[in-house]
Protein backbone atom coordinates (compact mmCIF):
# COMPACT_ATOMS: atom_id res chain seq x y z
CA UNK A 1 0.00 0.00 0.00
CA UNK A 2 1.46 3.44 -0.94
CA UNK A 3 2.53 5.65 1.94
CA UNK A 4 0.61 8.75 2.89
CA UNK A 5 2.37 12.15 2.67
CA UNK A 6 2.83 12.08 6.44
CA UNK A 7 4.38 8.61 6.29
CA UNK A 8 6.69 9.67 3.47
CA UNK A 9 7.83 12.69 5.47
CA UNK A 10 8.44 10.53 8.54
CA UNK A 11 10.42 7.99 6.48
CA UNK A 12 12.70 10.71 5.13
CA UNK A 13 13.31 12.23 8.58
CA UNK A 14 13.98 8.83 10.17
CA UNK A 15 16.38 7.83 7.40
CA UNK A 16 18.36 11.06 7.87
CA UNK A 17 18.44 10.70 11.66
CA UNK A 18 19.49 7.04 11.56
CA UNK A 19 22.23 7.65 9.00
CA UNK A 20 23.64 10.52 11.09
CA UNK A 21 23.49 8.45 14.29
CA UNK A 22 25.14 5.41 12.68
CA UNK A 23 27.98 7.55 11.31
CA UNK A 24 28.55 9.14 14.73
CA UNK A 25 28.76 5.72 16.39
CA UNK A 26 31.09 4.21 13.78
CA UNK A 27 32.20 6.21 10.70
CA UNK A 28 33.31 2.96 9.05
CA UNK A 29 30.30 0.90 10.07
CA UNK A 30 27.04 0.14 8.35
CA UNK A 31 23.59 1.67 8.41
CA UNK A 32 21.34 0.75 11.32
CA UNK A 33 18.01 1.67 12.91
CA UNK A 34 14.37 0.69 12.53
CA UNK A 35 13.81 2.57 9.25
CA UNK A 36 16.89 1.02 7.70
CA UNK A 37 15.83 -2.44 8.87
CA UNK A 38 12.38 -1.87 7.39
CA UNK A 39 13.85 -0.82 4.05
CA UNK A 40 16.31 -3.73 4.07
CA UNK A 41 13.53 -6.23 4.73
CA UNK A 42 11.41 -4.65 2.01
CA UNK A 43 14.36 -4.76 -0.40
CA UNK A 44 14.92 -8.46 0.22
CA UNK A 45 11.23 -9.14 -0.44
CA UNK A 46 11.35 -7.11 -3.65
CA UNK A 47 14.50 -8.89 -4.80
CA UNK A 48 12.74 -12.23 -4.40
CA UNK A 49 9.86 -10.85 -6.45
CA UNK A 50 12.22 -9.68 -9.19
CA UNK A 51 13.99 -13.04 -9.25
CA UNK A 52 10.74 -14.66 -10.40
CA UNK A 53 10.44 -12.32 -13.41
CA UNK A 54 12.19 -13.70 -16.49
CA UNK A 55 11.67 -10.99 -19.14
CA UNK A 56 14.15 -8.12 -18.94
CA UNK A 57 11.61 -5.46 -19.94
CA UNK A 58 9.13 -6.67 -17.33
CA UNK A 59 11.86 -6.72 -14.70
CA UNK A 60 12.83 -3.13 -15.51
CA UNK A 61 9.21 -2.01 -15.36
CA UNK A 62 8.81 -3.73 -11.99
CA UNK A 63 11.92 -1.95 -10.67
CA UNK A 64 10.52 1.37 -11.87
CA UNK A 65 7.38 0.83 -9.80
CA UNK A 66 9.19 -0.56 -6.76
CA UNK A 67 11.61 2.37 -6.65
CA UNK A 68 8.72 4.66 -5.73
CA UNK A 69 8.66 2.99 -2.32
CA UNK A 70 12.26 3.98 -1.55
CA UNK A 71 12.56 7.60 -2.67
CA UNK A 72 11.84 9.10 0.75
CA UNK A 73 14.45 6.85 2.35
CA UNK A 74 16.99 7.83 -0.32
CA UNK A 75 16.18 11.52 0.16
CA UNK A 76 16.76 11.19 3.90
CA UNK A 77 20.09 9.41 3.49
CA UNK A 78 21.35 11.96 0.95
CA UNK A 79 20.16 14.82 3.15
CA UNK A 80 22.08 13.45 6.15
CA UNK A 81 25.20 12.95 3.98
CA UNK A 82 26.64 10.66 6.66
CA UNK A 83 28.29 8.18 4.30
CA UNK A 84 27.65 4.95 6.18
CA UNK A 85 27.75 1.69 4.23
CA UNK A 86 24.21 0.86 3.18
CA UNK A 87 23.27 -2.04 0.85
CA UNK A 88 19.85 -0.48 0.35
CA UNK A 89 21.35 2.68 -1.15
CA UNK A 90 23.88 0.86 -3.33
CA UNK A 91 21.32 -1.64 -4.63
CA UNK A 92 18.91 1.17 -5.44
CA UNK A 93 21.70 2.90 -7.36
CA UNK A 94 21.86 -0.16 -9.63
CA UNK A 95 18.08 -0.08 -10.07
CA UNK A 96 18.10 3.62 -10.93
CA UNK A 97 20.67 2.96 -13.64
CA UNK A 98 18.70 -0.04 -14.89
CA UNK A 99 15.53 2.02 -15.39
CA UNK A 100 17.31 5.07 -16.82
CA UNK A 101 16.59 7.52 -13.99
CA UNK A 102 19.79 9.36 -14.82
CA UNK A 103 19.43 12.50 -12.69
CA UNK A 104 18.73 10.64 -9.46
CA UNK A 105 21.27 7.93 -10.32
CA UNK A 106 23.96 10.59 -10.64
CA UNK A 107 22.98 12.13 -7.30
CA UNK A 108 23.22 8.77 -5.56
CA UNK A 109 26.46 7.96 -7.42
CA UNK A 110 28.05 11.20 -6.28
CA UNK A 111 27.13 10.37 -2.67
CA UNK A 112 28.49 6.81 -2.95
CA UNK A 113 31.73 7.90 -4.60
CA UNK A 114 32.34 10.75 -2.16
CA UNK A 115 31.97 8.43 0.82
CA UNK A 116 33.55 5.32 -0.69
CA UNK A 117 30.46 3.12 -0.48
CA UNK A 118 30.85 -0.34 -1.98
CA UNK A 119 28.35 -2.39 -3.94
CA UNK A 120 27.08 -5.70 -2.53
CA UNK A 121 29.37 -8.61 -3.50
CA UNK A 122 26.87 -10.02 -6.01
CA UNK A 123 27.52 -7.14 -8.42
CA UNK A 124 31.26 -7.93 -8.81
CA UNK A 125 32.11 -4.31 -9.65
CA UNK A 126 32.97 -1.11 -7.86
CA UNK A 127 30.79 1.98 -8.13
CA UNK A 128 32.97 3.83 -10.70
CA UNK A 129 33.04 0.82 -13.03
CA UNK A 130 29.29 0.31 -12.64
CA UNK A 131 28.63 3.94 -13.51
CA UNK A 132 30.98 3.91 -16.50
CA UNK A 133 29.58 0.64 -17.84
CA UNK A 134 25.88 1.27 -17.43
CA UNK A 135 25.62 4.89 -18.57
CA UNK A 136 28.02 4.40 -21.47
CA UNK A 137 26.17 1.28 -22.62
CA UNK A 138 22.84 3.13 -22.52
CA UNK A 139 24.26 5.90 -24.71
CA UNK A 140 25.90 3.47 -27.12
CA UNK A 141 22.59 1.64 -27.52
CA UNK A 142 20.74 4.92 -28.10
CA UNK A 143 18.67 4.66 -24.92
CA UNK A 144 20.30 7.92 -23.85
CA UNK A 145 20.82 10.30 -26.76
CA UNK A 146 21.36 13.85 -27.94
CA UNK A 147 22.14 16.70 -25.56
CA UNK A 148 20.94 14.60 -22.62
CA UNK A 149 23.55 11.96 -23.43
CA UNK A 150 26.38 14.49 -23.61
CA UNK A 151 25.28 16.11 -20.35
CA UNK A 152 24.97 12.84 -18.42
CA UNK A 153 28.17 11.37 -19.87
CA UNK A 154 30.11 14.53 -19.01
CA UNK A 155 28.90 14.23 -15.41
CA UNK A 156 29.96 10.57 -15.29
CA UNK A 157 33.38 11.58 -16.59
CA UNK A 158 33.65 14.26 -13.90
CA UNK A 159 32.52 11.93 -11.10
CA UNK A 160 34.80 9.02 -12.01
CA UNK A 161 37.96 10.70 -13.29
CA UNK A 162 39.82 10.42 -9.97
CA UNK A 163 38.59 6.89 -9.19
CA UNK A 164 40.06 3.56 -10.19
CA UNK A 165 38.19 1.65 -12.89
CA UNK A 166 39.04 -0.84 -15.64
CA UNK A 167 40.50 0.65 -18.82
CA UNK A 168 37.81 -1.02 -20.91
CA UNK A 169 35.06 0.67 -18.90
CA UNK A 170 36.68 4.08 -19.28
CA UNK A 171 37.28 3.43 -22.99
CA UNK A 172 33.57 2.72 -23.33
CA UNK A 173 32.79 6.13 -21.78
CA UNK A 174 35.01 7.93 -24.31
CA UNK A 175 33.40 5.93 -27.12
CA UNK A 176 29.95 6.89 -25.85
CA UNK A 177 30.85 10.59 -25.66
CA UNK A 178 32.32 10.49 -29.15
CA UNK A 179 29.31 8.75 -30.60
CA UNK A 180 26.88 11.06 -28.81
CA UNK A 181 28.70 14.08 -30.25
CA UNK A 182 28.46 12.51 -33.71
CA UNK A 183 24.81 11.55 -33.30
CA UNK A 184 25.64 7.86 -33.71
CA UNK A 185 24.49 4.82 -31.74
CA UNK A 186 24.46 1.05 -32.15
CA UNK A 187 21.41 0.98 -34.44
CA UNK A 188 22.22 4.15 -36.38
CA UNK A 189 25.55 4.68 -38.12
CA UNK A 190 26.17 7.91 -40.01
CA UNK A 191 26.09 7.84 -43.80
CA UNK A 192 28.39 9.96 -45.96
CA UNK A 193 25.95 12.87 -46.09
CA UNK A 194 25.54 12.90 -42.31
CA UNK A 195 29.31 12.89 -41.84
CA UNK A 196 29.61 15.84 -44.25
CA UNK A 197 26.97 17.66 -42.21
CA UNK A 198 28.93 17.39 -38.96
CA UNK A 199 29.95 20.82 -37.71
CA UNK A 200 33.42 21.63 -36.46
CA UNK A 201 32.40 21.89 -32.81
CA UNK A 202 30.97 18.34 -32.86
CA UNK A 203 34.06 16.96 -34.60
CA UNK A 204 36.29 18.64 -32.02
CA UNK A 205 34.31 17.01 -29.21
CA UNK A 206 34.10 13.56 -30.75
CA UNK A 207 37.57 13.04 -32.19
CA UNK A 208 39.69 13.38 -29.00
CA UNK A 209 37.35 11.12 -27.07
CA UNK A 210 37.40 8.41 -29.74
CA UNK A 211 41.20 8.61 -29.97
CA UNK A 212 41.42 8.27 -26.18
CA UNK A 213 39.08 5.28 -26.32
CA UNK A 214 41.50 3.52 -28.69
CA UNK A 215 44.46 4.35 -26.43
CA UNK A 216 42.71 2.68 -23.51
CA UNK A 217 41.32 -0.30 -25.42
CA UNK A 218 42.43 -0.91 -29.01
CA UNK A 219 39.44 -3.16 -29.75
CA UNK A 220 36.84 -0.62 -28.61
CA UNK A 221 35.47 -0.44 -32.15
CA UNK A 222 35.88 3.19 -33.21
CA UNK A 223 38.85 3.19 -35.61
CA UNK A 224 36.68 3.77 -38.69
CA UNK A 225 34.91 6.62 -36.87
CA UNK A 226 38.26 8.24 -36.14
CA UNK A 227 39.29 7.96 -39.80
CA UNK A 228 36.02 9.52 -40.97
CA UNK A 229 36.25 12.35 -38.45
CA UNK A 230 39.88 13.05 -39.38
CA UNK A 231 38.85 13.43 -43.02
CA UNK A 232 35.98 15.67 -42.00
CA UNK A 233 38.32 17.78 -39.87
CA UNK A 234 40.62 18.31 -42.86
CA UNK A 235 37.62 19.50 -44.87
CA UNK A 236 36.61 21.95 -42.16
CA UNK A 237 39.97 23.34 -41.06
CA UNK A 238 40.87 25.13 -44.31
CA UNK A 239 37.54 26.97 -44.10
CA UNK A 240 38.24 27.75 -40.45
CA UNK A 241 41.78 29.01 -41.07
CA UNK A 242 40.81 30.78 -44.26
CA UNK A 243 38.53 33.08 -42.30
CA UNK A 244 41.38 34.27 -40.10
CA UNK A 245 42.80 37.73 -40.76
CA UNK A 246 46.41 37.74 -42.11
CA UNK A 247 49.19 38.80 -39.75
Amino acid sequence: MPMTPAQRHRARILAAQEATRAAAQDPFGGASGSQHELMLAQLHAHMRLLKDIQATEKKIEAKRKLLLEYFEYLDGVLEADAGVQDPVVTTLLVWLLDVGEWVQALQVSEYCLRHGLVLPDRFNRNVPTLLLDEVSEAAIKGQLAGVDALTVLAKVDELTKDHDAHDQARAKLHKAIGWAAMGKHATHDLNAEEIKALQLDRVRIALPHLRRAIELHAQVGVKKDVERLERRLKELQPQDSGNQAPN
